[in-house]
């Protein structure tokens, strides 16, 4: 490796390093709270539109599915946006970095639903509470870089998705609210958290 390369690595090496150990700024209130309201109204429209949600697991997943893609564009896109704005030249080693303390959470997830889905159909219940614990653990991962309430809401998570669990198992049971309200409440706890962080009180 010449001296150009190898300072490249080191500069590569320095930003991962600040990156990691910033508290990350990117993500915003309003896109946190939209996606709480959001699982408000997927939980609102599934209640009326599906009687039996374990009759028609597809219909009911599609649903929450569609939503966390939509979750997902919403936070990116006010991600970058912020993470540029406030740390600069950090901002893509910021975002990588925030990426990577979540991506293991989610790959989780899609495991999980596809393995219940094709091998245990039975099972899909327990989907709701294991996906709310999963979202725990990215968050708890994600606690250095992020503002130090954001352990309240990965706490929330737990012992939400701990309790869906439990009440699901009793049917067992799918139902729009034990979807809904530990997202809309961990969401909102989330945003909160975000707003009263410093320097963030005063943007949106």
């Amino acid at each position: 490796m010449g001296e150009y390369e190898k300072a490249l690595a080191d500069i590569d090496l320095i930003r991962s390093r600040m990156a990691a150990s910033t508290t990350f700024r990117g993500f915003g209130p309003a896109a946190l709270a939209a996606t709480g309201g959001i699982a408000l109204i997927v939980a609102g429209v599934q209640t009326a539109m599906l009687a039996e949600p374990m009759r028609e697991p597809g219909l009911f997943f599609a649903g929450w599915i569609v939503a966390a893609v939509i979750a997902v564009l919403l936070i990116g896109a006010e991600v970058i946006v912020r993470a540029r704005r406030h740390h600069g030249g950090l901002a893509d080693a910021m975002i990588h970095n925030a990426i990577g303390q979540f991506l293991p959470a989610g790959a989780a997830g899609l495991a999980l639903a596809a393995i219940l889905g094709r091998f245990a159909p039975d099972a899909v219940w327990a989907l709701p509470g294991l996906w709310q614990i999963l979202v725990s653990l990215g968050l708890f991962a994600a606690a250095p870089s992020l503002p130090r309430g954001s352990l309240l809401a990965a706490g929330w998570y737990f012992l939400a998705g701990c309790a869906v669990l439990m009440l699901a198992a009793q049917g067992p049971t799918l139902s729009p609210w034990m979807m809904g309200l530990p997202f809309a409440v961990g969401q909102m706890i989330l945003a909160a958290v975000v707003f009263r962080g410093p320097g963030d009180a005063h943007v949106g």
